[in-house]
């Protein structure tokens, strides 16, 4: 075992787990300068594949990001589901409650990135975890109800996400609802979550509410937080994140990056980052600054899941940055 692999096993001992409910896919990513129209085909400038599926992103996140993590999902008996099971077993994953399906493939996700500026756009084919019950969760229930946090997204069925969220709550877990992607959902699901993560677009699109100024923003949390939630932290991509909820409004911006390579895991790299810092015992605003460094240093790489920082390079990142944990968060008036 190598010292960073060493480095990462300490850290879980010292943390709670972090336990979530999501789909692993298959990443094929292409670059070029723009998106084909329709009946168009051009010339890439780049392509890679590895694992991807916003479920598996968060877990390795956390597993790199020093939490003790188990993932709950659904995959198929084939190649993509192979490179599941290695990648998450090279970060000390717990698959225990990984079923394998028969009769579905493994999902598999296509993935532009702009050359110019690093920003994305996706087709998410999530296969085999779009098989995933309530009888999974069931099945995973006294792993959940040892967790000190879960968390979940849109991607794998809605009611396995509701039986999720609400195993955890009625154990005592802390709840994390990623709502990407977005999705119409009915108001009960919030009164489940501790915390909804969308993104400023995602946001919009659950409130209804222009999310494009700050004041959009914060309105569109409080909306979150009247249709149940008891936290709302919109991320906001270069603008930061903005944290409203029961220690108040704060709105936390982004860690400078000089060379944004991709985007594509940016969302996952900051949930799971917030996930682990939550399972550590941090404030939540503590548990902000330490996404937003996870995240930082995601786009500074290619891929997804491969992108995730480890333990020592979120320190590193925190320790140059004194000033950014100390000052740079603003509480705004509610």
């Amino acid at each position: 075992m190598g010292t960073e692999a060493i480095f990462r096993k300490e850290q879980a001992m010292n943390t709670g787990e972090v336990v979530i409910l999501g789909a692993f896919v298959a990443d094929l990513a292409f670059k070029a300068p723009r998106l084909p129209i329709i009946g168009e085909t051009l010339l890439g400038q780049g392509f890679s594949s590895g694992p991807g599926g916003k479920g598996s992103n968060q877990a390795i996140a956390a597993a790199r990001a020093g939490a003790k993590t188990a993932m709950i999902t659904r995959i198929g008996r084939d190649t993509f589901g192979t490179l599941a099971l290695d990648t998450w077993s090279a970060d000390g994953i717990d698959t225990s409650h990984v079923a394998i399906d028969e009769s579905a493939a493994t999902g598999a996700a296509f993935i532009f990135v702009a050359t110019g500026t690093g920003d994305n756009a996706i087709i998410v084919e999530i296969g085999a975890a779009a098989r995933l019950t309530p009888a999974d969760i069931s099945a995973a229930e006294a792993r959940i109800a040892g967790a000190s946090v879960f968390l979940t997204q849109f991607e794998q069925p809605l009611d396995a996400a509701l039986a999720g969220l609400r195993v955890a709550r009625a154990h005592g877990v802390t709840t994390v609802l990623n709502t990407a992607p977005a999705i119409p959902v009915d108001d009960d699901i919030y009164g489940l979550c501790d915390y909804v993560t969308p993104n400023e677009t995602e946001a919009a699109t659950l409130t209804g509410i222009d999310t494009s100024t700050d004041e959009g923003v914060v309105q569109a949390a409080r909306c979150l937080l009247a249709k149940g939630a008891r936290n709302a932290l919109i991320t906001l991509g270069a603008r930061g994140a903005l944290l409203h909820g029961e220690t108040g409004t704060h709105m936390v911006p982004a860690f400078r990056v000089e060379n944004i390579i991709d985007t594509a895991g940016a969302g996952d790299a900051f949930n799971g980052g917030f996930v682990t810092a939550l399972a550590e015992g941090r404030a939540p605003l503590q548990a902000v600054h330490f996404a937003m460094a996870v995240a930082g240093l995601a786009v500074q790489k290619p891929g997804t899941g491969p992108a995730m920082p480890s333990r020592a390079e979120i320190e590193d990142l925190l320790r140059t940055t004194k000033e950014h944990r100390h000052h740079a968060s603003k509480s705004v008036t509610d």
